[in-house]
């Protein structure tokens, strides 16, 4: 029997002080390997933003899916499947309050839906539907009619069809293989609209724009691109997300032709200097606006590797004495990480030397975390550090 025990250190950086790089996508193991323009690409403004009254609405619904092969809840561990089931059969004219129900074929789950602008009663959506109880798989379920609700308490649709799942669940004697999510689909135009959102833009004298990612010269750029277009103030900036629109007299009773012009319209986004980090998963983005000082960075790991074995000793064939034992052995291996060097990283290098000198260290996602959150601890990386 051979055991292992490996004791590690924490990687080690050595900031100096921190302004640099151009705009990364970093994506965990092969994270910074793109290449990047430091240069911002323009986006049509109706790819930033969005125009006031132009917008979804959530809905939400309770239902019942049958037909399931042995796959729903179990009646005495989700008691609001049963209750459900009951109440649906009383009012199709079946009593069943005094009996015991114990079907596996139904599952209770909740619909959801996203009601487009401008929708139109009859046009069909979809919906996607999930489990509640301890149902293990919607595979072959039929979805009963089910109301969908908006945040007002009214029914704008109803959801009914066959359920289309994801994934799949594979059971035997030894094991069980379950791909996707088999608890949780989708009904492809499974909704019709039964309401209408009421909303006239043609109609609106005034309008407004939202960036959605507020932004002070994004909005004031979006402003002096609109007026540029029309050569008049149309526009006028009112925060860091809104921008309010004036269209005047040229565009009296015609706003849904201004907004079509207007949103075609390029402009160049700025964006705020961030460094986002998915710690459970290791993934880094770094935006275009971080900056860092010169900085000198040394990584190395000290490892050390102790692998325990068990031999067996025992005397020789014509010995008189002796017994046959086992005597344990000890392999130890250290890894100081001397193979690691100091990199000094300059102001203004581009992202290609970054990747260099942080390639050169060995520097996985894991060691890059450390690394960016030491330098903002010395004060030398200028950008915000959002930890997700």
């Amino acid at each position: 029997m051979t055991k292992k025990y490996e004791y590690q250190t924490q990687s080690r950086t050595r900031p100096s002080r921190a302004p640099l790089f151009g705009a990364v996508l970093g994506l965990a193991a092969l994270l910074l390997t793109a290449t990047l323009n430091p240069v911002n690409a323009a986006s049509r403004i109706k790819d930033i933003a969005d125009f006031q009254g132009i917008r979804d609405n959530l809905l939400i619904g309770y239902g019942l899916v049958v037909g399931l092969n042995g796959t729903g809840d179990s009646l005495r561990n989700a008691p609001f499947t049963k209750q459900s089931l009951e109440a649906m059969l009383e009012r199709l004219g079946v009593n069943t309050r005094d009996a015991s129900l114990n079907t596996k074929n139904v599952a209770a789950v909740m619909v959801t839906a996203a009601l487009r602008p401008f929708a139109r009663v009859g046009t069909r959506m979809d919906v996607v539907v999930s489990t509640m109880g301890d149902s293990s798989n919607l595979q072959g379920g039929m979805l009963l009619v089910t109301p969908l609700m908006g945040a007002d308490g009214e029914v704008y649709a109803v959801a009914q069809g066959p359920v289309a799942i994801g994934g799949f669940v594979a059971k035997g004697e030894g094991g069980t293989v379950t791909q996707g999510v088999p608890t949780g689909g989708r009904i492809s135009n499974g909704g019709i609209i039964e309401r209408e959102v009421p909303f006239e833009l043609a109609s609106l004298e005034t309008s407004s724009i939202a960036l959605r990612n507020p932004d002070l010269t994004t909005a004031r750029r979006v402003a002096q691109a609109i007026n540029a277009h029309f050569g008049r103030p149309v526009a006028r900036p009112l925060d860091s997300t809104t921008i309010d629109l004036v269209p005047g007299e040229n565009f009296e009773g015609r706003m849904f032709d201004l907004l079509v012009e207007i949103e075609q319209l390029v402009v160049e986004p700025d964006q705020t200097a961030r460094v986002v980090i998915d710690e459970a998963s290791g993934i880094i983005v770094m935006g275009g606006g971080v900056r860092v000082n010169e900085v000198a960075v040394a990584q190395g790991n000290l490892t050390v590797r102790v692998t325990e074995s068990e031999q067996v000793s025992q005397p020789g064939a014509f010995a008189q004495a002796g017994e046959t034992k086992t005597v344990d052995r000890s392999d130890i291996e250290i890894d100081d990480g001397s193979d690691k060097r100091l990199t000094l990283l300059k102001p203004g290098v581009n992202l290609s030397d970054l990747v260099d000198g942080l390639n050169a260290l060995g520097v996985g996602p894991r060691d890059l975390i450390a690394i960016l959150q030491t330098i903002k601890a010395a004060g030398a990386l200028q950008a915000e550090i959002l930890v997700q």
